[in-house]
């Protein structure tokens, strides 16, 4: 692999959307990855339509499409000449994408992204984790609580029953 065709992480991952509670990329990204124009991705895929159902490849609604523009204040989205909502593809629309494109610059970028969405798998997975640990954690101390609390009413018992307690009689020798 040579060393033009590396992208950074950070590129591949900033570029990477939460939406539809999927991990996706837009087809602008994709084809500035890809080196290629969007309009040449898109016509790539309508020519392949079958190899991308809707859990590789969906296009964004007029309100996913308005949101995603909103969470860049700085984005000069009026000048990107966006006539129509971009495409979202999945993981799995982006290594059916590898198919449909087949320079060596969309191979090895493709590898690249693959191998990222990997690694954010995974972190979801090691965040899950640890939230099922600490909820294990909360769940002990909730025990200790009530243990402790049930430690402190026996002694609140025995003091009561000490401070209640009738004098003995002395067994012995009577001065």
């Amino acid at each position: 692999m040579s060393q033009n065709l590396i992208i950074s992480e950070e590129t591949i991952s900033d570029k990477i959307y939460f939406i539809r509670n999927q991990k996706v990329m837009l087809d602008r990204d994709l084809a500035t990855l890809y080196g290629i124009q969007t309009k040449v991705l898109k016509q790539a895929v309508k020519r392949n339509i079958s190899r991308f159902p809707e859990d590789f490849m969906f296009e964004l609604t007029e309100t996913e499409f308005l949101n995603w523009r909103s969470q860049f204040v700085t984005s000069n989205s009026d000048k990107m000449g966006l006539r129509y909502a971009p495409m979202a593809f999945t993981e799995h629309g982006v290594l059916m994408l590898s198919s449909v494109l087949n320079s060596d610059k969309a191979i090895q970028t493709n590898i690249q992204i693959i191998r990222i969405f990997t690694k954010v798998r995974q972190m979801l997975l090691d965040t899950t984790e640890i939230r099922l640990d600490i909820a294990q954690i909360q769940k002990k101390l909730e025990n200790h609580d009530k243990n402790i609390e049930l430690v402190f009413s026996y002694l609140d018992e025995l003091t009561e029953k000490e401070e209640n307690k009738k004098p003995r009689t002395k067994i012995g020798y009577k001065k």
